[in-house]
């Protein structure tokens, strides 16, 4: 199977490697954009969150404008093509009657036709690849899949950056977990020491004083190893991945 981009555009593997953050690895595919979509003077990709549309990557001239201009109605080709989740072209914008008066914004700024293609479609981080010419029918002889190849690249790029996330976020509330978990076996120690009782009796005293001191667990057994060490609790070693 062949690369679907141009030769000259970065294949996947070598853009991974070439850039060190999911922002980068975006600027690269819309200059790939461009390379493959000879006709066009700018690129935008777009990523939503929490219904706020945000341009992340821009190569050429005019993209940033145009997708400026879309945000500030909150409607236009780029945003149809995020939130539906399918690929909207626009073949002559001096023609156009979608998207309110975006079409007559678009031709006084010199882009006569555009296509947006989905991103990480129907997801927490949703977006749109989005192209734009000062041509009419711009796109009519573009290589559209090598366009796809592009989205689909980027749509890879997000997720594996989202589990990234998650996975950095479960081993934070796992190492506080296992800290809290930590400082509470300390105290349980001590209360046995002291009352010579099984550590059952000891984590029922401790959670009877949480309770009627209105204070957190962890909280009351940290006062209680500082107050008898002289020194702040001992915390677990922080996790690191496997080299």
């Amino acid at each position: 199977m062949t690369d679907a981009l141009t030769p000259g555009t970065p294949d996947l593997i070598s853009l991974l490697l070439d850039t060190d953050t999911l922002e980068d690895f975006l600027q690269a595919l819309a200059e790939g954009a461009l390379v493959n979509a000879p006709s066009a003077d700018g690129c935008g990709i777009t990523l939503e969150r929490e219904s706020r549309p945000l341009t992340v990557a821009s190569a050429g001239t005019s993209a940033a404008e145009l997708d400026e201009a879309q945000y500030g109605q909150n409607d236009g080709p780029c945003l149809q093509a995020l939130r539906e989740g399918h690929e909207v072209s626009v073949v002559d914008m001096r023609v156009e009657i979608r998207w309110n008066g975006y079409p007559a914004f678009a031709v006084a700024a010199g882009t006569m036709s555009s296509l947006s293609l989905p991103i990480a479609a129907r997801s927490h981080t949703a977006g749109a690849l989005n192209l734009y010419s000062p041509e009419v029918k711009g796109f009519e002889d573009v290589d559209l899949d090598g366009l796809r190849d592009l989205a689909a690249r980027a749509t890879g790029a997000i997720a594996l950056a989202q589990r990234l996330s998650d996975a950095q976020t479960f081993t934070s509330d796992l190492h506080a977990a296992l800290q809290s978990r930590t400082v509470i076996d300390q105290a349980i120690g001590i209360v046995m020491s002291q009352r010579r009782c099984s550590a059952e009796d000891a984590f029922h005293t401790l959670r009877t004083a949480s309770q009627h001191r209105n204070v957190k667990l962890r909280d009351l057994c940290g006062q209680l190893v500082g107050s008898v060490s002289g020194n702040p609790p001992a915390s677990t070693p922080r996790l690191r991945p496997r080299p």
